[in-house]
C-alpha cells in the first residue's frame, strides 16, 4: 500500500470553503475514482492555515490513473470552479508518498 500524505497551504479566509468542498464533494468523488482518505488535520497552530490529509492507494500507477480520471471528471471541474469563484483556495500543495515499514505492524 503506498500513503500519500498531501498538504495544502490554505489561501487566508478559504478554510471554511475548503472543508465544505471536501465534505459535501470530494470524499464522495476521490471514492468514486478508488481513492481512500483516511484521515484530516488542521494545523494546531492556526496561523499556519494548513490543512493535512492521507490517501491510501494500491500503488503509484493507480494514484497516477485514479487522480487522473478526477481531475477530469466534469462533476469535480464544476465544484471546483464554483468553490473558486473568489479566488482560489491554496496557495501550495505538497505531497508526499510513504510506504509501511516491515519492523511495524498497526493492529
Amino acid at each position: 500500500m503506498l500513503y500519500e500524505l498531501r498538504i495544502y497551504d490554505v489561501n487566508p479566509g478559504k478554510m471554511r470553503v475548503l472543508h465544505d468542498r471536501f465534505r459535501d464533494h470530494v470524499i464522495a468523488l476521490f471514492a468514486k475514482h478508488g481513492m481512500k482518505i483516511t484521515q484530516y488535520w488542521e494545523d494546531s497552530n492556526e496561523a499556519n492555515n494548513r490543512l493535512y490529509y492521507i490517501v491510501e492507494h494500491p500503488s503509484m500507477e493507480m494514484r497516477n490513473l485514479n487522480y487522473e480520471r478526477f481531475r477530469n471528471d466534469p462533476e469535480w471541474i464544476e465544484v471546483r470552479r464554483v468553490s473558486e469563484l473568489d479566488g482560489p483556495l491554496l496557495s501550495k500543495q505538497e505531497s508526499i508518498f510513504m510506504k509501511n515499514v516491515a519492523f511495524f505492524e498497526n493492529k
